[in-house]
């Protein structure tokens, strides 16, 4: 499940960063926040994948890394944290259901 999640989320970013380039207004309009995110995230997923587990806690723990080690720019950084956040709300978790995802979404 997180897998594909965090795939999809990876693509649907790449596919909007420069919608999201042109959000970025302050404190001054740099226009480069859609493509740092994107490059963290593709970073992640390139991390991810290079597990072999099943383990939601795992997958979580191994694209929270990928993220950390290829974050761009301020909002890169920004976004490792969260989903490092989301990873520690998982801790110890084989698969996720319903609860489990707020939990970790809450903890990031």
């Amino acid at each position: 499940m997180l897998l594909a999640m965090f795939t999809e989320g990876a693509a649907s970013l790449e596919k909007h960063a420069k919608r999201v380039d042109a959000l970025n207004v302050f404190p001054v309009p740099d226009g480069d926040t859609g493509t740092n995110m994107s490059l963290t995230i593709r970073s992640g997923v390139k991390e991810m994948n290079q597990s072999y587990s099943a383990s939601a806690s795992e997958v979580a723990k191994r694209f929270s890394k990928g993220l950390l080690m290829g974050a761009r720019g301020n909002s890169g950084v920004i976004l490792s944290q969260l989903f490092r956040g989301f990873a520690k709300g998982i801790e110890q978790k084989q698969e996720l259901d319903g609860t489990h995802l707020a939990d970790a979404l809450d903890a990031g």
